[in-house]
């Protein structure tokens, strides 16, 4: 089973939760199981309508332990399947979320998901950007275009949930 890191806003970007949930859907139904960072926002929409449909949904925490994360994260935990608890906090858990996956796709997003993206970017991860989601979707291909010919990332943008997801389909196949 292939997995895909949902990388995106923690906060604000409500306008943006339906389109999150689309995606969560179409991951499902392909089959994919999907990761996300364990926290709020964007994410954990996509995680939500993921696990609604049937998928494996496993987050990965920035919190030293389930019993942190909880506290941290109240209520949210029941969303996922699995959580790794890596006690690196946010940054060092973006490490461990995107080397997890087999790709990303990015819904909305301000500098931690630039940091993600920046991190699948540099391992040369297949990388999904749903455009028209906000924030950091909507202005990476300026970012991208700072790293042209570094690296072996492909990135596949589109504003349609489903038809990303099958971008990223065909690019790990």
């Amino acid at each position: 089973m292939k997995t895909v890191a949902v990388i995106g806003s923690a906060k604000g970007f409500d306008e943006s939760v339906p389109i999150a949930r689309e995606l969560g859907s179409a991951l499902a139904s392909n089959g994919f199981a999907v990761l996300t960072g364990a926290g709020e926002g964007l994410p954990l929409a996509a995680a939500a309508a993921a696990k609604a449909a049937g998928a494996l949904v496993i987050g990965v925490s920035p919190e030293h332990s389930l019993d942190s994360h909880r506290r941290e994260y109240a209520g949210q935990a029941d969303v996922f399947d699995a959580i790794i608890c890596t006690g690196f906090g946010r940054p060092g858990r973006n490490v461990v979320l995107v080397r997890s996956a087999d790709a990303i796709i990015m819904v909305g997003g301000r500098t931690g998901t630039l940091n993600e993206f920046t991190i699948a970017f540099e391992e040369g991860k297949p990388i999904g950007v749903l455009e028209g989601s906000g924030g950091a979707s909507d202005m990476v291909r300026s970012v991208a275009e700072l790293g042209r010919g570094k690296g072996s990332a492909r990135i596949v943008y589109s504003e349609n949930p489903a038809e990303l997801v099958a971008m990223i389909q065909k690019l790990l196949q």
